[in-house]
């Protein structure tokens, strides 16, 4: 596997408060990390949350990507240190026509910032999409009810679907710098990691409803349908990822590939909604067909008893409102097509990272409890 041969490398995370910023921060300072040393800068719009280890970064910017005239006064200065940048910015809207507008000019206005000097150092950039590249604007109603998703898994090289995606839009923005740098696109499953700042954090939305239901004995029943209960999804754990990203912007083989990323296991919900019932002390309750849910309905009203659960327990201040996604979650589990991403490709081009996702949800709690944003028990 060859790798570039580098010892000042300069990264900056875009999105750096997000599940997979924070593992990245974290895996970027391993001394056994490749391409390291590394100097890390990191960007957000919002200010940084008490929980997160700002203590990691070698520098911290508070900056809205979309204001053009600011990001290329604060960037541009930078344009002579930076080596790698990390995209993991998201803009969430109504419209997949508003998600092309807004992520397209974030992205178009830090490169121009970062490419604006003579003595530009940027060599590499990784960008985070996901498995909307397979499946289309799933949360957009204009397109939603003519989606068909392609026969799992997924690969790499299946066709874009004919409907507007603004991955397409950044990918070939990152496409027309090709004679500037080299780039790669890591298209992650559902993101298991550890943030109150990611807007599509099933994980977290699964843990506040657990804990709510557990404080307020209501049974802990599913959110999706037979289909999904009964057949196999994957996941992807932030740390695989932020390996995943980190090898592909060091290895010369991974220059200008795309590359799924998952634990490269599989699980039923049934499996996993067994694990989180050990890990809350809970009892399962078995999915019944007949057994009507309505999850979003069911939570509208909740958000005061999630306030009790974080004011009796001195947690970081959140809103239920804030941290979940119900309505994203309810909606993709009550679909029927089975979520698996092939990791052939990632296998075949070097990579070795996995993660055993049923394993690994407990760790994850215990991650959040001792952020304090979940309780102890």
């Amino acid at each position: 596997m060859m790798q570039e041969n580098t010892t000042s490398n300069v990264a900056l995370i875009v999105g750096v408060t997000g599940m997979v910023g924070v593992s990245l921060i974290e895996c970027l300072k391993k001394p056994t990390v490749l391409g390291g040393p590394w100097t890390v800068y990191g960007v957000s719009r919002q200010p940084l949350p008490t929980w997160f280890l700002s203590s990691l970064l070698n520098k911290y910017i508070n900056l809205d990507t979309l204001d053009q005239e600011n990001t290329h006064k604060i960037l541009s200065p930078l344009s002579s240190q930076i080596t790698h940048l990390f995209w993991l910015a998201l803009s969430v809207n109504q419209t997949e026509e508003e998600n092309i507008s807004h992520n397209s000019t974030m992205l178009s206005n830090v490169l121009k910032a970062l490419t604006s000097a003579p003595d530009t150092k940027l060599s590499s950039v990784t960008l985070q999409t996901g498995t909307k590249q397979y499946l289309g604007p799933v949360f957009d109603p204009k397109f939603s009810s003519e989606l068909a998703p392609p026969v799992p898994p997924f690969k790499e090289d299946y066709p874009r679907l004919p409907f507007p995606n603004f991955y397409h839009d950044l990918e070939d923005i990152l496409a027309s710098y090709s004679n500037s740098f080299s780039h790669s696109v890591h298209r992650a499953s559902a993101i298991v990691g550890a943030s109150t700042r990611s807007f599509f954090n099933v994980a977290l939305t699964l843990f506040v409803y657990a804990s709510i239901c557990k404080r307020e004995n209501y049974p802990f029943r599913y959110v999706g349908n037979k289909y999904t209960w009964e057949h196999f999804w994957d996941a992807t754990d932030v740390r695989v990822l932020a390996e995943q990203q980190i090898w592909a912007c060091v290895t010369e083989k991974a220059k200008f590939q795309a590359f799924n990323c998952t634990n490269g296991d599989v699980f039923t919900w049934k499996q996993l909604w067994k694990v989180i019932c050990n890990v809350f002390d809970i009892e399962f309750v078995p999915f019944h067909e007949k057994d009507e849910f309505d999850c979003v309905a069911f939570m509208k009203d909740k958000g005061h008893v999630w306030d009790s659960i974080v004011e009796e327990n001195g947690l970081y201040k959140t809103k239920m409102e804030e941290i979940t996604c119900f309505y994203g979650m309810q909606m993709i589990l009550k679909q029927e097509f089975q979520h698996v991403c092939s990791m052939n490709k990632s296998r075949e081009f070097g990579f070795p990272g996995y993660a055993d996702t049923l394993r690994s949800i407990a760790n994850w709690v215990d991650k959040y409890r001792q952020m304090k944003i979940l309780p102890m028990n």
